[in-house]
């Protein structure tokens, strides 16, 4: 028989309980997610709490909590246990006598020191001392005591996930701060949005801009939108099609080494790449998304949502490859490969269970190389430990995994927009299997979308002038 959980209880400290002299403590180490949660609930991002690199030319050397956070801990012995629930905080003084950093261990004391039986009111000496016996902050608060008694159960702390999207772009950004721009065409840009992507992605250093497209068009919208083109190059055609057309002759003559897409269908842009036989590689080109999900402990493919709405056991293979290949140049070593189905064991109703039992053994026999792969796997087995082993899956891949392969193009798409709109992840993708990367944008990608994009094409582009094809196409064979 299972045992309920016993059940801690919180109990206040009448004002009749209360004796002068008489104390409490409470003990708390200051880590970096509390800096971070105290900025993120008080809108205090002080740079002396949240930048390094500024806090380590400050009088204090490093990032130092926010002085209120000592206060808040104060706030919690009062409200919590001494005189605790019932207690109505009237006045706090507080004297800030040293700075807490990373790691500082602070004890809480707080001791009776006058009591006003008429009011029920009750003066506190309030004492914050770090882990040398220093003070840090100290004050006087006045309170009024609870009268009756009060025994509750317990209530935990709501958990806070902390999640910075520009900190994480700002690590994302870091792998190729070595890297020199390389020139992109984007492919009609004849929205706003997309002329801010590649304006983006030029000031972060990612990309050398060329706008194919019909140049008074292009102008005008730039105007309209109060964006300076100046210094851009522009190469002039009447439509998309052309656009399309004449940015794929280009990549495939070297003069370009990203292909970046403005607003025009995608098809178009394909259609474009498949016709010139110099950008192809013999591989199914399919799309990958990059998230950062702020529930993963780490960045998550997801392939192929973008390109391909059916695709064959083949196909499938393709697309596996070009996402475990992007891995590779992301960093990944070894990239763990869930491939994704409604269950976890093969069911000849269900074709994707028996396209992902094949896919296995393609790579098993070498088909498929450079990853671990397993499937099929139902999505929660396949991103939670805890779900695999409740069913008694025993895989290198379950609750680990690094890329999630989907059944279809409809499914990829829904996991990738739920990852977006419900998880709170930040998205980027390309397109992998041409000769060139893709960077594919959408008119609701945001500006850190676009960058991001363009920051993994900057990556693949340099990572395939190792490519003899390429070293030949950009004249960079000896």
């Amino acid at each position: 028989m299972n045992k309920s959980p016993e059940v801690e209880w919180t109990e206040n400290i009448t004002y009749d309980e209360l004796q002068i002299g008489q104390s409490a403590k409470l003990t708390r180490t200051l880590t970096l997610d509390d800096i971070r949660a105290f900025a993120a609930v008080s809108g205090d991002t002080n740079p002396a709490h949240l930048d390094p690199e500024y806090a380590n030319d400050t009088i204090f050397h490093g990032v130092i909590a926010h002085g209120m956070w000592g206060g808040a801990l104060i706030s919690a012995v009062l409200g919590t246990q001494f005189p605790g629930p019932g207690t109505i905080y009237l006045q706090q003084d507080l004297h800030f006598t040293r700075p807490v950093h990373i790691g500082d261990t602070l004890t809480v004391i707080v001791t009776v020191s006058s009591k006003d039986d008429e009011k029920k009111r009750v003066g506190l000496d309030c004492q914050v001392i770090n882990q040398k016996g220093e003070h840090v902050l100290h004050g006087d608060a006045k309170v009024i005591a609870p009268t009756q008694k009060v025994r509750r159960p317990k209530i935990n702390a709501p958990h806070i996930q902390l999640f910075d999207p520009e900190a994480r772009l700002q690590a994302l950004l870091d792998k190729a701060a070595h890297l020199e721009a390389v020139r992109c065409a984007v492919v009609h840009p004849c929205d706003a949005e997309s002329i801010a992507g590649a304006l983006d992605a030029a000031r972060a250093g990612l990309i050398i801009p060329v706008l194919v497209g019909p140049i008074e068009k292009i102008r005008a919208i730039a105007a309209q939108a109060n964006y300076d083109i100046s210094g851009i190059e522009l190469v002039g055609v009447p439509h998309s099609h052309a656009a399309a057309d004449k940015a794929c002759e280009m990549a495939a003559q070297g003069q370009v080494e990203i292909l970046m897409k403005g607003s025009l269908h995608t098809d178009e842009l394909l259609h474009a790449v498949l016709s010139q036989p110099n950008l192809r590689t013999g591989r199914r080109m399919s799309h990958v998304f990059r998230f950062d999900v702020p529930l993963y402990p780490k960045p998550l493919l997801v392939t192929d949502a973008a390109l391909n709405i059916f695709p064959t056991l083949l196909e499938k293979a393709d697309i596996i490859q070009n996402a475990i290949d992007f891995a590779h140049i992301m960093g990944t070593e070894l990239p763990k490969v869930a491939i994704l189905s409604a269950l976890e064991t093969v069911n000849p109703a269900i074709p994707s269970t028996i396209d992902a039992a094949g896919l296995c053994k393609m790579a098993q026999r070498g088909q498929i190389r450079g990853g671990i792969l397993d499937g099929p796997l139902a999505f929660d087995n396949a991103i939670s430990a805890h779900a695999a082993q409740i069913k008694h899956i025993t895989s290198p891949v379950a609750g680990d995994a690094d890329i999630l392969v989907a059944p279809d193009l409809e499914s990829g798409n829904m996991l990738a927009k739920q990852l977006e709109y419900l998880a709170g992840a930040s998205g980027s993708g390309i397109v992998m299997g041409a000769r060139v990367p893709i960077a594919l944008t959408s008119r609701a990608d945001s500006a850190t979308v676009r960058v991001a994009s363009a920051l993994l094409a900057l990556l693949c582009a340099h990572h395939l002038r190792t490519d003899p094809i390429r070293q030949s196409q950009l004249g960079l064979s000896s």
